[in-house]
């Protein structure tokens, strides 16, 4: 049984789209029902005592899907923050955001910078929005930075370690997730965290996003205090 704490975890939110046909309703209303489960797992998380909770909540991908949808989870990003941005500050949440941000429009974007703007000072959980997100394109992004500064003279290509290409991912400063959860019965990361998951503890449910709540949590940190982590190495005589 592990014994350290789980400071930083990571959930990608799957299934909203099958609990809404299984109710015959359209895929926005999975979406829309999505938003008590983030509730939840922002008050179950800073009650545990987590510091950083990171939400897969839009994928470079799902830029693919059909425009109308599109357009709903943008508009459901931005009166999800103004609704719910006090309670958050009040609550000391941190919000912050990881991905190309600069994709999303105009306003949602907006509301997003402001929310970090208010709460930067904040001391509670940090909850971090994977927003226009891809685990390729945060390390494409980082070998872009690496390169000019090798164009530039500022290193040499054998400067360049594991190190080098942690400091310049999108946030350097967050530690890396201790597990990451994903729910309605898939079993793969999606392109999540690709880089900060090489030692994560991984944890998949059946349960559909909309459908979980905090038991459903409190199931899955039960399971993480029962592994071992190894890291590579060997259990202790």
């Amino acid at each position: 049984m592990t014994e350290a704490p789980l400071t930083h975890l990571g959930i990608i939110m799957d299934g909203n789209g099958r609990w809404a046909r299984s109710r015959g309703l359209r895929r926005i209303e999975g979406h829309r029902a999505a938003e008590r489960s983030i509730h939840d797992a922002v008050e179950y998380c800073g009650e545990a005592g987590v510091k950083y909770l990171t939400l897969y909540a839009f994928s470079t991908e799902n830029w693919k899907r059909p425009k109308t949808e599109v357009s709903f989870i943008m508009a459901l990003l931005r009166s999800f923050i103004k609704r719910n941005i006090d309670s958050l500050h009040s609550n000391r949440v941190k919000v912050m955001a990881t991905g190309r941000l600069d994709d999303l429009p105009q306003g949602p974007l907006k509301e997003l910078r402001a929310a970090m703007k208010r709460t930067e000072n904040n001391d509670g959980l940090s909850l971090i929005l994977a927003l226009s997100y891809g685990g390729r394109a945060e390390l494409a992004d980082a070998v872009v930075k690496i390169a000019r500064r090798v164009v530039q003279g500022d290193m040499q290509p054998d400067d360049i370690d594991e190190g080098t290409i942690a400091s310049d991912l999108y946030l350097p400063d967050v530690p890396d997730p201790e597990m990451i959860i994903r729910t309605s019965g898939e079993r793969r990361l999606s392109n999540f965290l690709l880089w900060e998951s090489a030692y994560s503890e991984l944890y998949f449910t059946e349960v559909l996003w909309p459908d979980f709540r905090k038991e459903h949590l409190q199931e899955a940190f039960e399971d993480f205090r029962r592994r071992k982590r190894r890291f590579g190495n060997v259990d202790p005589d």
